[in-house]
């Protein structure tokens, strides 16, 4: 490192510390990068790349931004998963002898960004660590640096529980151990974590260790002692608001995987991963950002305690009842700005004279809304009522101190208003005074001189000045002026009165700026004192918000109260799908029926494509999710159970980045269904099977069906195209065949969307063909080739076996495994060849779970190739 120049020398020794992230420099009026980091940000920031003398032979690649224009390109790096240090100059370079003190200020991570772009206002931006513990165990604490809030759990061995809540997080960045598994950083990669990193320090600062109070295991302390420390060690400023840490556990919760909720479309849809035709693009009708969080955080987290769901309720009962006072309600607040991000901003130190006025304007509709509450008269809205804190010395002293509407920068003055401090009175009356002197002056020089053109002006170097044009000096008596400075065209003089004036406007100017600053960052503190009052009302208003929320949309949507039985019974009339039913909107959306009780466990689902097979089944499971986050459903009469955990198998996808096919996606995710359900869960399986040949694919679906009407018992809607399978009820008595109705009107089908008893008649595939206007040829072909292969092709129908029949009979001997078919009949033995013998031994050696698709094909060809 000797060869290079000391600036060189200094940026790698800064760099050594930030080897993950890109280093910006500060240099001036500029961010520079140097070597990789100066080539991988020209790409990605697409800037020019240029270069530098750096004392070694070759030049150094270099760039650089604007400082005052870095937070946008800051912005770009972290919504690709990068890391920025941001490197400042500590010491005054025309004061300093020598290479200026130079240190990173603050890492900024997909993690740890606190305002700009990089946050969506109404959701949160989550960090997590994770640590994995000897007896299999993971902790997992995650924190949003820009509220304040955190939370960590202990999970089980299943690392899957883990991915899932990351997902359901959607963590920007996970903080785990240097040595943490290999693989399974990688399967935390495919489920779209931006950033992995590091952070061996688990043991407990003083700095943290009062958040951690409430925590009574080592683990958990351990977990989250190592994401603070990493926050601690980045950001290097205070984090004053964070909040005590809460403990929870995911089986106090509706427990959904991340196929569930991405099959339901719960936050996001499928298609365009956006928001809108999302349940929670339907519900959101929120008033401020953080009530719109915590909707997010309550349709991914149902509850499943009933008195908890039933105060919900019973509040947003009241609210539907009360319109005016919802109304009322609504428009204030709407005038609350994010209280939960604010109090984070004062803490980390980066809020504006503009961001108090919003705190202000917002704390001044807290005593509005408690009146409104107070008004409906109802005993747990009055709780609510009780618990919203004005937090009146804020208001009272920001409402004192900071004028309406202040500029957006702490270092242009004019933000604290008159009369609230004495000193800065005084110099502010300077200030002022002295120019209107100067205003004065100008006009008796103008008339004393005669000069219509002479004028008083200023600039930062000379000061106050009088300047004369070239023209004009004839007119001016010698002596008159002391010279100060000679343009093209002008003279610029100086008089002792103008000179002592200019002393005192700029001496009361200075220290009226600091005065300022000094007396904001007061105020700042002030209001730093009160984090834990706001935060606590920050959560006050965001709950409050989301039950308005639900009261608007039940009364907007025409939903009803559900009830809840305590027989695992399902009766729900009329119901629809909410999301559907929206993007409808003025066409009619066709309601059905759902019935299940403890002779009705498993429907069995039959009917054409595209006549709505799948929307009956997600609307029974969100009908169930809207229940237990406490809102109103879709329907005309609800009655449900509180289940535990929903599972589905919707819709097809290749998992392209495991390299796993679409069946195989399907059997994983009937596999996490048939392994984890109880009695209490819902399960939806959309047309198992499809992805492998017919016999196989029934084969399939018939062992599901019985596995869960004989060894599960959960409430299960099983659609399916295999109508063989209808013949099902006939053995298994707790199941009951349903189909999706359509007709046959002048030779095209006529789907009617209405849910009946009994099986359907017949799959009208063709007639789907036809609607999707596929040459008339190629449907008439069809057409005749179905009619061949019915009247030659007889497929054995599905039968209950001998062994699901013994199961019943002597339950207390199940065997470890099911046999789900008869067995075979005796053949005559084959004698192998030499050849079949080393084909067989090779598919005996084969991984087929740790191929792809594609490979699999390919040894399947080559083998076969051996064999002929």
């Amino acid at each position: 490192m000797a060869a290079y120049t000391p600036m060189i020398q200094q940026y790698l020794t800064v760099k050594a510390d930030y080897q993950d992230a890109f280093l910006f420099f500060r240099l001036g009026d500029f961010y520079e990068m140097f070597f990789d980091d100066a080539i991988k940000a020209s790409q990605e920031l697409e800037i020019t790349l240029t270069s530098r003398e750096g004392g070694s032979e070759e030049r150094i690649p270099m760039c650089g931004v604007p400082y005052h224009a870095a937070a946008n390109y800051i912005e770009q790096l972290i919504s690709k998963g990068y890391k920025v240090a941001i490197c400042e100059q500590m010491e005054d370079a025309k004061q300093t002898k020598g290479m200026v003190k130079r240190e990173v200020v603050q890492l900024i991570t997909p993690g740890t960004v606190m305002d700009g772009k990089g946050l969506t206002d109404k959701e949160n931006n989550y960090i997590a660590s994770i640590t994995a513990f000897d007896d299999q165990t993971y902790g997992i604490a995650y924190n949003d640096i820009s509220t304040g809030e955190s939370r960590v759990t202990l999970l089980s061995n299943n690392f899957d529980d883990v991915l899932n809540e990351l997902a359901v997080l959607s963590a920007k960045e996970v903080v785990l151990p240097s040595n943490f598994d290999g693989e399974l950083q990688k399967k935390m990669r495919e489920r779209d974590v931006l950033a992995i990193s590091f952070e061996d320090n688990s043991s407990i600062d003083m700095n943290f260790s009062h958040l951690l109070e409430n925590l009574n295991q080592a683990k958990l302390k351990q977990t989250v002692a190592r994401l603070f420390n990493y926050l601690f060690r980045s950001q290097k400023r205070s984090l004053d608001h964070l909040q005590p840490v809460a403990t929870y556990q995911i089986h106090q919760y509706m427990k959904m995987d991340y196929y569930s909720k991405r099959n339901l479309e719960l936050t996001e849809t499928i298609r365009s991963k956006g928001k809108k035709g999302s349940l929670l693009w339907l519900l959101d009708e929120t008033m401020t950002a953080m009530g719109g969080r915590m909707l997010k955080q309550w349709i991914d987290r149902p509850l499943i305690n009933q008195a908890k769901i039933e105060h919900r309720q019973t509040i947003v009962e009241v609210l539907l009842n009360q319109y005016f006072e919802r109304q009322e309600l609504r428009e204030k607040l709407k005038e609350v700005y994010d209280l939960e991000r604010l109090a984070g901003r004062v803490a980390f130190g980066n809020v504006n004279a503009r961001d108090l006025v919003q705190l202000k304007r917002s704390l001044m509709q807290v005593p509005l809304v408690k009146q409104i509450l107070q008004n409906m008269q109802d005993e747990q809205v009055n709780q609510i009522a009780e618990q919203l804190d004005p937090c009146e010395e804020v208001t009272d002293l920001l409402e004192q101190a900071i004028v309406e509407n202040p500029p957006l920068s702490l270092k242009e003055g004019n933000m604290i208003r008159d009369g609230y401090h004495a000193q800065l009175d005084q110099y502010r009356d300077a200030s002022r005074n002295g120019k209107t002197w100067i205003a004065q002056l100008e006009r008796e020089e103008r008339d004393k001189t005669g000069i219509k053109s002479l004028k008083v002006g200023y600039n930062r170097v000379f000061g106050y000045y009088i300047e004369v044009t070239r023209a004009n000096l004839h007119l001016l008596e010698e002596g008159q002026y002391e010279r100060k400075q000679t343009l093209t065209n002008a003279e610029r003089f100086i008089t002792p009165a103008l000179k002592e004036k200019e002393a005192l406007i700029l001496q009361a100017e200075e220290k009226c700026g600091e005065l300022e600053y000094e007396l904001f960052t007061e105020i700042r503190e002030t209001v730093k004192e009160q984090i834990p009052r706001l935060q606590a009302l920050a959560k006050t208003v965001s709950e409050l918000d989301v039950l308005q929320c639900f009261a608007q949309v039940s009364e907007d949507r025409r939903y009803v109260k559900p009830q809840f039985s305590t027989d695992r019974r399902v009766a729900v009339k009329d119901s629809r799908h909410p999301v559907v039913e929206k993007v409808l909107n003025a066409q009619e959306y066709v309601p059905n029926d759902c019935y299940m009780d403890s002779d009705r466990e498993v429907l069995l689902i039959t009917g054409p494509n595209m006549s709505g097979k799948s929307t009956y089944m997600r609307q029974i499971a969100l009908t169930a999710i809207l229940a237990q986050i406490g809102c109103y459903v879709p329907a005309s009469e609800a009655t449900l159970p509180i289940f535990d955990q929903v599972f589905t198998r919707i819709g097809a996808a290749d998992d392209l980045i495991s390299g796993q096919s679409t069946f195989m996606v399907e059997m994983l995710e009937a596999k996490n269904a048939i392994t984890n359900a109880t009695q209490n869960s819902l399960i939806l399986f959309d047309e198992i099977g499809r992805g492998t040949s017919t016999y196989d694919g029934m084969a399939l679906a018939q062992a599901m069906i019985e596995y869960i009407h004989m060894r599960i018992g959960a409430k299960t809607l099983f659609s399916t195209h295999y109508h063989e399978l209808t013949v099902l009820d006939e053995g298994l008595s707790k199941l009951k065949n349903i189909h999706v109705s359509a007709i046959e009107h002048n030779g095209k089908v006529v789907f009617l969307h209405k849910i009946k008893e009994g099986p359907a008649d017949k799959s009208y595939g063709i007639h789907v063909a036809q609607l999707a206007e596929l040459p008339q040829e190629l449907i008439n072909r069809a057409n005749e080739i179905l009619t061949a292969l019915e009247q030659t092709d007889v497929q054995p129908e599905p039968k209950r076996t001998k062994a699901v029949i013994e199961v019943e009979k002597h339950p207390e001997q199940q065997p470890a495994q099911l046999s789900f078919f008869d067995e075979p009949k005796e053949t005559k033995k084959h004698e192998t060849t030499s050849k079949e013998k080393r084909v067989l031994e090779k598919i005996k050696e084969l991984d087929l779970l740790d191929v792809t698709p594609l490979q699999a094909i390919n040894m399947l060809y080559e083998l076969q190739k051996k064999l002929k």
